[in-house]
């Protein structure tokens, strides 16, 4: 596993409850959200796993709706727990990142 997936891994969680924060989304849109900003190797066979985890954690649901090409599909919502984690997270995230943010670009 490269340096850069074993990084990503640490705060996708984040990533993807920050994306549903927003918005309300099946898991392909998500995928090519979060490939939109840059995380070109999200895939889905990535994104699925993580979105079983977060609904077994309470973090999102998940709820069925009629699609106008297809079959349902799966949207996903932040639950109340789900904007807690994502604003801890984000509060970590701050306090890990701006320190090695700068201790970086002293080299």
């Amino acid at each position: 596993m490269s340096v850069r997936s074993q990084l990503l891994k640490g705060i996708l969680d984040g990533c993807v409850l920050a994306v549903i924060e927003k918005e309300a989304v099946y898991g392909y849109e998500l995928s090519k959200k979060l490939q939109d900003i840059g995380l070109k190797d999200v895939s889905e066979g990535t994104i699925y796993p993580v979105l079983l985890r977060l609904q077994k954690n309470g973090l999102i649901r998940g709820e069925l709706k009629p699609s106008d090409s297809g079959p349902d599909r799966k949207y996903y919502f932040l639950t109340d727990t789900g904007h807690e984690t994502l604003a801890t997270i984000i509060e970590e995230w701050n306090r890990i990142s701006d320190p090695v943010n700068e201790l970086l670009k002293r080299r």
